[in-house]
């Protein structure tokens, strides 16, 4: 699964968003279609485990903009590919400026890739894993200002101690908070956006 801006499609300027994509289109187009909305698809959810990882201790913006260059080097995220990359495969992800050339970042994308296809094989699917920790359906909170939103929480606290508990890497509870709510399982949105009240009706 693929996310790539299409300028053709323009922007909905006059709509109020949340302040945190400011007005660059990526972000907007990002923020518009995609943050807070409920994903199921197991190869979409180890994705943005991947890029919540490689995010560790940079911004958000700056993986965006890599994240087709990410789709192309790593398989489009293909879990089962991703897990045989031997050391000639890292030697060529570390010398490629289109990625986060961190080598343990790398690394933790292969040693997730393969604890990710373990847990698919014990449970039917990541999905019906990851979303027990949201109680199987979207936390609505009623954040009035960007300064009110949490960068974790007691749901993320207890899905980063148990994949830790796994051998997952990059995977503390402010990464999995910001995981949640990229992948929907809390709608983040502030109340003055207006994808906060189209969420609500999706659900």
């Amino acid at each position: 699964m693929q996310y790539k801006y299409d300028a053709k499609k323009g922007n909905k300027q006059m709509k109020h968003r949340c302040g945190w994509c400011g007005k660059d289109e990526l972000y907007q187009h990002y923020h518009d279609t995609e943050w807070g909305v409920a994903s199921y698809n197991d190869q979409h959810l180890f994705e943005m485990l991947i890029l919540e990882g490689a995010q560790a201790g940079l911004s958000w913006i700056t993986v965006l903009k890599k994240r087709a260059h990410y789709q192309a080097v790593f398989d489009h995220f293909d879990a089962a590919k991703i897990a045989q990359y031997d050391e000639q495969k890292v030697a060529r992800l570390l010398a490629d400026p289109g990625i986060i050339r961190n080598r343990l970042k790398v690394n933790s994308t292969i040693t997730n890739a393969r604890l990710f296809l373990e847990i698919q094989a014990e449970n039917g699917s990541f999905s019906d894993y990851i979303w027990q920790f949201s109680d199987a359906q979207p936390r609505i909170n009623h954040w009035k200002t960007l300064s009110d939103i949490p960068v974790s929480s007691s749901e993320s606290d207890q899905m980063s101690k148990a994949l830790k508990k796994k051998g997952f890497k990059f995977i503390g509870s402010t990464i999995c908070y910001a995981y949640m709510q990229a992948v929907g399982m809390v709608n983040d949105h502030t109340v003055d956006c207006f994808r906060y009240q189209e969420l609500l009706k999706a659900k």
